[in-house]
């Protein structure tokens, strides 16, 4: 995925009102952006870190720019939660991702069981792949991403709702897309929503295939999968590092 235009530098200030961020661009003025991350940001909160923004070049919009990229402790992490789908649905179709090739087509947002919609439904023939998409961004150090960085119901019933389609035996998968470039295995936050992790675990246990990808961020180039990291879904460790 290239940022067309290309994303502009800018030093993060604050995140407030769930939707707005400030930043200060190179000449030192204050801007206000879109912050597309309806998730805490734990860990993303980091006053005068750098940081990227892109530009809609839509006038009309209310907030023209939207708060795109922040790096954390030497980490970038890509907090704008309308991209994972696009992301992982162009790898997909490019055939980077080998679990998910041989399909004929994919289409997003499709509407199944009892008012769910998938992200994306890879179909060939009468075969069925239901993918739920999540974007990664919480840190605990050593490399560990974990998620949801806040409570998540809504997460939990995705979960039950993929266990279904597995029991009904069609293929469904969880893919963790890790926003973070210093990602190298991913976990369910345990500590942040217990409820979430034994989700995970009773979805597994119905069949749902659980897959994790890192991201390669490149402000001046664009976003892309570019390799696969290992889930470790029980909870074996404890943070290295408080979050924040």
């Amino acid at each position: 995925m290239r940022f067309d235009p290309p994303l502009m530098p800018c030093r993060f200030v604050r995140r407030y009102k769930r939707f707005f961020a400030d930043v200060r661009l190179p000449s030192g003025d204050l801007l206000t952006v879109h912050c597309a991350n309806t998730g805490a940001m734990t860990a993303c909160h980091a006053p005068d870190a750098p940081a990227w923004i892109s530009d809609s070049q839509n006038p009309k919009r209310k907030l023209r720019h939207t708060l795109e990229i922040v790096e954390v402790d030497g980490a970038r992490v890509a907090v704008n939660t309308q991209r994972p789908n696009h992301l992982v649905r162009e790898a997909i179709e490019a055939g980077r991702v080998p679990a998910l090739a041989g399909y004929d087509a994919v289409r997003p947002e499709v509407r199944y069981g009892d008012g769910h919609r998938v992200d994306l439904l890879l179909t060939r023939g009468d075969a069925r792949c239901f993918v739920e998409v999540k974007n990664v961004t919480l840190g605990v150090g050593d490399g560990v991403s974990r998620f949801p960085d806040a409570v998540t119901t809504r997460g939990a019933a995705h979960l039950r709702a993929l266990a279904d389609v597995a029991r009904g035996g069609d293929r469904a998968v969880l893919f963790f897309c890790a926003g973070r470039d210093d990602t190298r295995v991913v976990e369910p936050a345990w500590a942040v929503d217990p409820a979430y992790g034994e989700a995970l675990l009773a979805a597994l246990a119905a069949g749902v295939e659980v897959m994790a990808w890192r991201c390669r961020i490149e402000p001046t180039r664009g976003l892309w999968l570019e390799a696969e990291v290992p889930v470790q879904p029980r909870p074996e460790r404890a943070p290295t590092r408080r979050p924040g």
